[in-house]
């Protein structure tokens, strides 16, 4: 039977030690594998594996590429498979800022299904730090924490893609004050995922992950986003219109909405593009949007079939007789949000009545602010 893979992420390197020292305790025979990339950017990664009594070996790993994509590929891999045969399970540690999507997804790969099955991805939470490190704005480079060279992430950016992905959080370290707040925090950040303590940990050698679903939990098209929901002065806000967007004056409601809020995201869809799904992701004022590919009301039926499951299931929950699947569905979470404000505002971005009425040929002449930022984003 193939042996089982737990990755654990996170960027509070205590917590994450903390959760992976346990993970060994817990199961006699299992050990840990971390790739140190402090020195990535020179092309250097440091490997360690380990037990219950300490470290097992060390190695130096030069790349071609300083990257976290080299190091799976080329090293943690190949590792994970001459491991398996002797360990009752794999811990994989993984460095500060490495998202755990690009692992799991290189991990569950069909050469190494055989000898490996990913069971659980963990991110590892200080309890302490975590409610104001989601806050943050800083670039990686900034606060030593670059997983590549020339990483642009940012501390913010990469905290909110580790607990989002996770199939369980671990929270660590701090008080009890420390502990209920984050806990409030994370059931608006991430809702549907259980929260654990380092001496309390999830089943971790059970079945395998299927990685197309965890996948689909996050991606634009299908993710299952925050619902409204209000918890001391942390609010998130649902918003949802089948009207299409004046791409002019929602550029303009950006700065307002990014600022005032610390994370949001969802779909929408602009008059000016009514066939593209347009994803919107934001938080420590840090705001992304991307073209996430055709709405399925856009498509012939015949390419329905190429779509995932949940992404037809998403479109039916989603389908209007007039629209499709095209909908304005955007969270946002944040201190005492003013909810009426935001609705506003946000409304006030909408296409008016007389607007609509002049149909697609009146929409596609708008002045599109956001063209130069898609089509920078699809020539990368």
């Amino acid at each position: 039977m193939p042996t089982p893979v737990v990755l654990v992420a996170g960027l509070h390197g205590a917590a994450r030690t903390a959760a992976v020292e346990q993970l060994l305790a817990d199961h006699p025979g299992s050990v840990a594998i971390h790739h140190d990339l402090r020195e990535v950017t020179h092309g250097r990664v440091q490997r360690s594996v380990r037990d219950t009594t300490g470290v097992l070996d060390t190695a130096e790993v030069r790349l071609a590429h300083g990257c976290v994509t080299c190091t799976v590929r080329e090293d943690l891999l190949p590792q994970l498979v001459m491991l398996a045969p002797r360990s009752a399970l794999l811990v994989v540690d993984l460095w500060d800022s490495v998202e755990p999507r690009s692992v799991a997804e290189a991990v569950d790969c069909d050469e190494a299904r055989d000898v490996l099955r990913l069971t659980a991805v963990l991110t590892a939470l200080d309890a302490e730090d975590m409610p104001e490190d989601i806050t943050r704005g800083e670039p990686l480079s900034e606060v030593g924490k670059p997983a590549a060279a020339g990483d642009r992430r940012y501390l913010a950016e990469v905290l909110a893609r580790q607990l989002e992905y996770a199939t369980g959080l671990v929270l660590h370290g701090g008080d009890e004050d420390d502990q209920d707040l984050s806990r409030r925090v994370l059931a608006h950040l991430a809702p549907i995922s259980p929260i654990h303590t380092v001496h309390a940990l999830p089943p971790v050698t059970g079945a395998a992950l299927c990685t197309g679903e965890l996948a689909e939990r996050v991606d634009p098209a299908t993710a299952q986003l925050p619902y409204d929901a209000q918890t001391d002065e942390i609010v998130t806000m649902v918003w949802r219109s089948r009207r299409p967007l004046h791409p002019g004056r929602l550029f303009e409601a950006v700065d307002e909405l990014v600022v005032e809020s610390v994370r949001a995201r969802g779909r929408f869809w602009l008059a000016t593009r009514p066939d593209q799904l347009l994803a919107w992701d934001s938080v420590a004022g840090i705001v992304s949007v991307e073209d996430a590919g055709p709405w399925l009301a856009a498509l012939p039926e015949a390419a329905w079939d190429l779509v995932s499951p949940a992404r037809r299931l998403a479109a039916a929950l989603d389908w209007d007789p007039e629209r499709g699947d095209r909908v304005q569905h955007l969270v946002f979470t944040g201190p005492d949000l003013d909810i009426d404000r935001f609705r506003a505002l946000l409304d006030s971005c909408l296409l008016t009545e007389a607007e609509e009425r002049a149909g697609l040929d009146a929409w596609t002449r708008y002045d599109d602010p956001f063209a130069a930022i898609l089509t920078l984003r699809e020539n990368v």
